[in-house]
């Protein structure tokens, strides 16, 4: 990328992001945070089926293997995949801050293009805080940590309240995640989403 637009620079009176001390220790898997999420929900058909981990600080790893349902042109992924693939793994991020918080703006660069059968491997992290907005970045690589870039993308998150998810969301779908009694859960399930 050339740089960020004016909108992903944090300001001035940003501050570097502080990991919750609830947050899942480095290394720890973080599972879905909704089942029917199409970034990480093991219950969607064609999904991508995103894997992510917490890392070290405010950063987390993720992967995912490129299928023929993620096709766009003939044998490559479709960009709007990747950039799927990219905003699942920044939402991450959020539940290491422990806060809920939606996609304010994402912008993507494609560097190469990611054939059908790769693993794309991800990481991204928090960069900094500015009251209820979180600035972030990430690098996919085919096919592990050291392997080329093929994409990256830079964010900003907007923390937000369950609210937002109650009053805009399709009711049968927002009862049946607030009414699982597991309370890690039912909060995880309105982590990301805008």
């Amino acid at each position: 990328m050339s740089g960020p637009s004016a909108a992903l620079k944090p300001p001035a009176n940003a501050v570097a992001p502080v990991r919750h001390p609830d947050a899942p220790a480095p290394g720890e898997l973080l599972g879905a945070h909704y089942e029917q999420c199409f970034g990480c929900g093991g219950e969607q058909a064609h999904g991508l089926h995103l894997a992510a981990r917490a890392g070290d600080g405010v950063t987390v790893t993720a992967e995912f293997t490129v299928r023929t349902a993620h096709q766009g042109a003939p044998g490559l992924a479709h960009g709007g995949v990747l950039a799927s693939a990219l905003d699942e793994t920044l939402g991450s991020l959020n539940w290491l801050l422990r806060t809920i918080a939606v996609t304010g703006r994402l912008e993507t660069e494609y560097v190469r293009p990611v054939p059908v059968g790769t693993l794309l491997y991800l990481e991204a992290e928090v960069t900094a805080v500015a009251r209820r907005k979180i600035y972030s970045t990430a690098t996919g690589r085919i096919g592990g940590p050291d392997g080329p870039v093929a994409v990256r993308a830079e964010a900003l998150f907007i923390e937000v309240k369950v609210d937002h998810f109650i009053d805009n969301g399709r009711p049968q779908e927002i009862q049946a995640a607030m009414s699982n009694p597991d309370q890690v859960r039912r909060a995880r399930a309105f982590e990301v989403n805008p």
